[in-house]
């Protein structure tokens, strides 16, 4: 009986035997029908190299103009290749866009990592000797592919959504420098025409842009357009003016602007040249105000649209401006690994010193990642300084002021605990959401 039970028993063990065998045949088979496709971006072509499992490559790396014709004719080339494919590319700056987006909608696999990833990354590559062309970082990037064939994140239409909001976002930071040297170089002139008009009000700005101390100057460009008039005549072209432009108008604001600018004494004189130069300059701000809130609004429509948009809205410290801004900078928050790995990427981590049995306590932040990003927590912060909400970040930087800690400091320090909490928000809001078949 013992024999019987032996001899089942070892043609029980022949059998799996060779079961694994074919699995790892069949695994196997699929592993050699790989082929990873490393594309090197640059502004008018691209450097293209497809690898095969060992590191065997499917011909030399050649490049690919970014033309319409030359882009099908390397969709052609990829489409006769056997087996499954996917492609690769460093997500720099704006040139990979439009041929992952190309390669997306032919079908293809496509994933944009993050170029640091890619610098990082050794394969076989000799540490000691850099080579540094196009054709040896199309080759890496081929070879990564092949060490991360199963962790890669397919490029979607929603990356192109998030693309969209960053670069509108870049639009809004570039116009808002402009406006404020608009700014600045009306109160200049101003300061030769109607000295301190532009603090008469501190209305804030509304949605197409417009404030009431532009709209005043550009009225009462100089300080002889109201002195030059009686108390009266003054009181009601002001109540005419406040009607036509829709503000509010106050008796004794007017009387209070009369009075100040009886006692001023201007630079330049009362002359077409002096107006010439006060108008331009206000049409110019005027430009650049409607510029940033028409921007404004559409980054906010346009981030409405991403799926965490409801859980960054409910944050505080964040509103309809800083909201998207924050969203275009981060980006899709389910590529970071965890709450490390936001805050390296903005730059707000702090920094690490230590050697045998000297450690350093206190270390500056790394600063190594996004400083757009790094600016905008920083306005976040700012507003709950200001605000001083019922929320941690607030007393975590309260605390910490209180501790007689610097304004980098706990600024630094808030931004961190801020993006951790933002991470385990948002991806726990993510995950919450159905899944759409």
């Amino acid at each position: 009986m013992s024999i019987f039970m032996s001899k089942m028993c070892h043609i029980k063990f022949l059998c799996g035997l060779a079961e694994l065998n074919q699995q790892t045949l069949f695994r196997s088979d699929i592993f050699m029908n790989m082929n990873a496709v490393g594309i090197d971006v640059s502004k008018r072509k691209s450097t293209v190299a497809i690898l095969r499992p060992g590191g065997k490559a499917v011909g030399k790396p050649f490049d690919v103009p970014h033309l319409s014709a030359d882009f099908q004719s390397l969709i052609k080339r990829i489409r006769e290749l056997d087996g499954e494919t996917r492609i690769v590319m460093e997500c720099t700056g704006r040139y990979y866009e439009p041929v992952a987006r190309e390669l997306s909608q032919a079908g293809f696999f496509v994933s944009a990592v993050n170029p640091q990833i890619i610098r990082n990354f050794q394969g076989q590559d000799n540490p000691l000797r850099k080579v540094k062309t196009d054709k040896a970082d199309s080759v890496k990037i081929a070879r990564y592919t092949l060490d991360s064939w199963a962790n890669l994140k397919q490029y979607s239409l929603m990356d192109e959504l998030r693309s969209q909001l960053k670069t509108m976002n870049r639009q809004f930071d570039f116009y808002m420098k402009h406006k404020t040297a608009m700014k600045n170089n009306l109160i200049g002139l101003t300061d030769q025409t109607y000295p301190g008009a532009n603090a008469y009000f501190d209305s804030p700005a509304r949605e197409d842009g417009s404030q009431k101390w532009v709209d005043f100057i550009d009225t009462y460009w100089h300080v002889d357009c109201v002195r030059k008039l009686s108390l009266t005549a003054f009181i009601n072209h002001y109540q005419k003016w406040c009607s036509r432009k829709k503000y509010n108008f106050s008796k004794s604001k007017a009387e209070e602007i009369y009075g100040k600018a009886k006692e001023l004494i201007p630079v330049l004189p009362k002359d077409s040249f002096t107006k010439h130069i006060i108008k331009q300059a206000v049409g110019q701000l005027n430009v650049s105000s409607q510029t940033v809130e028409q921007l404004r609004s559409l980054m906010n429509e346009t981030a409405s649209k991403l799926p965490e948009y409801p859980a960054v809205m409910a944050m505080k410290g964040v509103g309809p401006s800083l909201g998207p801004q924050l969203m275009a900078e981060i980006g899709d928050v389910t590529r970071f690994t965890h709450k490390g790995a936001i805050t390296a990427f903005a730059g707000v981590d702090p920094g690490v010193n230590d050697s045998g049995d000297y450690s350093q306590k206190s270390v500056h932040a790394s600063k190594h990642g996004s400083p757009a990003l790094r600016k905008t927590l920083f306005q976040i912060m700012d507003v709950l300084i200001k605000t001083k909400p019922d929320d941690a970040v607030y007393l975590f930087m309260d605390k910490k002021r209180a501790q007689g800690k610097p304004y980098y400091v706990y600024m630094t320090a808030g931004a961190n605990k801020f993006l951790r909490i933002y991470y385990g928000r948002v991806k726990e809001y993510l995950a919450a959401l159905p899944t759409s078949n």
